[in-house]
């Protein structure tokens, strides 16, 4: 059992209106993995957490895309001032230890670097690494990168 699988049931209760079950589930992640994966987030189908979750931090209200793979110790979370979230689109790679803060997008196929800590929108396919995160580079071919995403 890790941590996505975790908050599959969690997420289906939710939607379902079963307030009990996504309280516990989101016990059981903090015990077990020692992460914040609430049930209201969006995770999109075949996404995988590294290392099961271990130490990841989302928004209640983040939107994360299909396939996308998030590293170890990565913190989605909001900006506090406008209550907004950022949006992962599909296909990202998020390198352990990332930060994506505040009310951005990272477009599609892209990949943040290990301890980048992003407060911009990312243009679709870019490589950015830094802090603060900045892209190194545009257009990179997603199948060169096929062995990190699906």
């Amino acid at each position: 059992m890790n941590a996505i699988k975790l908050y599959r049931i969690g997420n289906w209760c939710y939607k379902k209106k079963m307030p009990l079950i996504p309280n516990i589930i989101h016990g059981l992640i903090f015990l077990f993995f020692n992460s914040h994966i609430p049930s209201s987030c969006t995770i999109g189908k075949e996404t995988r957490l590294g290392y099961g979750g271990i130490a990841t931090v989302l928004h209640s209200n983040c939107v994360i895309g299909d396939n996308c793979i998030i590293g170890s110790g990565v913190t989605i979370g909001g900006n506090k001032a406008n209550e907004s979230v950022p949006i992962i689109k599909n296909r990202c790679y998020i390198a352990t230890g990332a930060k994506i803060l505040g009310g951005i997008t990272i477009g599609e196929g892209s990949f943040i670097g290990a301890n980048s800590v992003v407060t911009r929108d990312i243009p679709p396919r870019s490589l950015v690494a830094g802090i603060p995160g900045k892209v190194i580079k545009e257009n990179i071919n997603i199948n060169d990168y096929s062995i990190y995403i699906k």
